[in-house]
């Protein structure tokens, strides 16, 4: 006990002035920190001087953070020189990552969720294989406000449905769900007022449109759904897959194809694709049929 001891007793070993939690050593406050989530932390960092102290200790923050955090931060950083990197605080590189960082000419961007540091990915329409896109007679680019990147790819009206995506990425070791993004009816505001246009919206309930996904470790999943509800965004499960080492990049291949050329099938915007620590989920989520 010591020193603690002796600064809430007196001379003649009697009690002292009355003490709390702020008389802690910061260090003590720290080890109890690190078992709390981050915004646990931030909100005990509000009790008191010490608290704030302990709150914003390395050793705190560097539990919260994947162990590649510093591949992670040299894409966030437009700083080219180590130095002005390494003088980041554990607790500002956190709240770095947890801002949506952009890479590959603007077209993909990953973040950290902020509860449990782990990492989430989007990827958009533009950086996706679509066959026929540049065709106007079948899609279009739209501008909207409701995608992360402003621009949708909106299918009029095509026999030949194939979207493919690849991308190479350290990902920290852990679970993921990839998820395709999808619009029946095309969106738009009218006297302010949000409404779906479903002039173009056929084909989709003839056949299902199947989901792919593989990776460079061999892992691969295939599974189906029709597209039967319009007029919201919706997250299509295409498949999980697991990364055992963050020092490695792990490719993934993944598709989305609905090729029956019986029937045509249009009136579809593809927002993006979305990667997601496994269970964690945002917005409206279809479960697909896996395919042996």
């Amino acid at each position: 006990m010591g020193a603690g001891a002796s600064s809430i007793m007196g001379p003649e070993g009697e009690v002292g002035g009355p003490t709390g939690l702020g008389d802690l050593p910061e260090n003590c406050i720290a080890a109890v920190l690190v078992h709390l989530d981050p915004p646990e932390i931030c909100r005990a960092a509000r009790l008191s001087r010490t608290f704030r102290g302990a709150a914003s200790a390395d050793l705190v923050w560097e539990t919260k953070l994947p162990r590649n955090y510093r591949h992670l931060l040299a894409l966030a950083s437009d700083e080219k020189s180590p130095y002005k990197k390494s003088r980041l605080c554990k607790k500002e590189i956190y709240a770095r990552l947890c801002r949506p960082i952009r890479f590959d000419g603007g077209t993909k961007e990953f973040w950290l969720e902020k509860i449990g540091g782990r990492i989430c990915m989007s990827i958009s329409s533009r950086a996706l294989l679509i066959t026929g896109v540049d065709d106007r007679r079948y899609w279009n680019y739209l501008a909207t406000d409701e995608s992360r990147f402003h621009s949708v790819a909106y299918l009029q009206q095509t026999w030949w449905f194939e979207v493919d995506g690849e991308i190479d990425f350290c990902f920290p070791s852990g679970s993921y769900s990839l998820f395709f993004r999808l619009h029946l009816g095309r969106a738009t505001k009218r006297l302010g007022r949000r409404i779906c246009i479903t002039e173009h919206i056929h084909g989709w309930d003839i056949k299902p449109v199947r989901f792919q996904l593989s990776t460079s470790e061999g892992q691969h999943t295939r599974s189906k759904c029709h597209l039967d509800i319009p007029g919201s965004w919706i997250l299509y499960h295409a498949g999980d897959f697991i990364v055992e080492n963050s020092d490695v990049s792990t490719n993934l291949k993944f598709s989305m194809k609905q090729i029956d050329c019986t029937h045509t099938k249009g009136g579809l915007c593809v927002d993006s694709v979305f990667i997601y620590p496994k269970g964690f989920r945002r917005g409206k989520v279809i479960t697909t049929d896996i395919m042996t």
